[in-house]
């Protein structure tokens, strides 16, 4: 299954200088504890950001020009065709986790979503969602973290 994770402020703000623009520690916690064992796919700036594979995760990095000499749950993949055939024999799920052009390139492809909502706006944000990637989605369930945070599970209708 081909699922999106994605934490978004009120004004669908996901980032800020190549970063996330804030820190909430329960938003991490479940972040790790859902993508662990399955694969993860990110774009070369959202790895970039990362710095570092994430442990216990295959970290499939979206790139034309960009090279990693990495360990082996390290993976540079060129296009959404390649993620897609690698898909087919991976045994888990595999976690569309950023940035935006990612989550534009497999909106087509996303069964379903967890969104953690940030209860704040970010003014000087310069990375968005789309106010309309929810559109072809229902919410499944709600789950309250730590921090005043919610996570909203969506399901392709």
């Amino acid at each position: 299954m081909i699922i999106g994770i994605v934490a978004v402020a009120k004004n669908l703000a996901i980032g800020k200088d190549g970063k996330l623009p804030w820190h909430y520690s329960s938003d991490l916690k479940f972040f790790k504890r859902t993508t662990t064992g399955h694969a993860i796919v990110m774009g070369w700036n959202t790895w970039k950001s990362i710095g570092r594979p994430l442990p216990n995760r295959l970290n499939i990095v979206l790139s034309r020009r960009g090279q990693i000499d990495g360990p082996a749950n390290v993976k540079v993949i060129r296009d959404k065709n390649e993620v897609l055939e690698l898909a087919k024999n991976f045994d888990g799920d595999i976690f569309i986790i950023g940035g935006s052009q990612t989550y534009e390139s497999f909106t087509d492809l996303i069964d379903k979503w967890y969104v953690t909502e940030i209860p704040i706006d970010v003014e000087d944000a310069d990375t968005f969602m789309r106010r309309d990637f929810l559109e072809d989605f229902e919410l499944q369930s709600t789950t309250d973290l730590e921090e005043g945070l919610v996570v909203k599970l969506f399901q392709r209708k």
